[in-house]
């Protein structure tokens, strides 16, 4: 009896400690980390563009192709980290209200899915670009947008897109990697005088 006692006493113990090793916490979710690489960068000035910007050198510039773009357009591309830049640039000869108009409804058609956005105005005098440079929080397909003028002939736009599923959590390091990308694109942006 005395055996059985110390045997049952035993499993009783054993299954005590077993059970305590399986928590019912749910753990939190985890992202893979990503490793970005320096931030350097290199100047973007074709001589048959009206504009030039700086771009980072871990990208890639390439001509837009897609159905609707215009003779202007290229991508930054990011290839690495399914990011792109897209930049479009339109003759704003009359119509400079409607294309900062358009613009902002772009970057306001986010608003639905946006937790917040913010605006910022940009102005350089020396190089006579001046604009609008949107952050958009939340789960939405572009978090940062901008737009810059030389208030006449030019307007250059710029949106940050990835080609993934959207998750503000796991997205969060490269959507602020690249935001200062697309931060310091604007920045640059200069503009030339060419026959178009």
């Amino acid at each position: 009896m005395r055996i059985a006692f110390y045997f049952f006493s035993f499993v009783l113990v054993i299954l005590w400690f077993g059970s305590c090793r399986n928590s019912s916490t749910p753990k939190p979710r985890g992202y893979f980390r990503i490793d970005f690489p320096e931030k350097r960068y290199q100047l973007f000035d074709s001589i048959s563009f009206p504009y030039s910007f700086q771009y980072p050198v871990y990208g890639r510039v390439i001509k837009d192709v897609s159905k609707i773009s215009e003779k202007y357009w290229v991508n930054v591309d990011f290839p690495d980290y399914k990011a792109r830049i897209h930049i479009s640039y339109k003759d704003a000869q009359g119509r400079l209200d409607s294309l900062s108009e358009d613009s902002r409804v772009l970057a306001y058609k986010h608003a639905a899915k946006a937790d917040a956005i913010s605006e910022r105005f940009y102005s350089n005098t020396e190089t006579n670009v001046y604009g609008v440079l949107y952050q958009i929080k939340g789960n939405t397909a572009s978090s940062w947008q901008f737009y810059v003028t030389d208030s006449m002939s030019h307007f250059l736009r710029g949106a940050l897109y990835f080609s993934v599923r959207t998750n503000k959590d796991s997205l969060a390091p490269a959507i602020d990697f690249f935001g200062k990308d697309l931060i310091m694109l604007m920045e640059t942006v200069e503009w030339k005088d060419i026959d178009r």
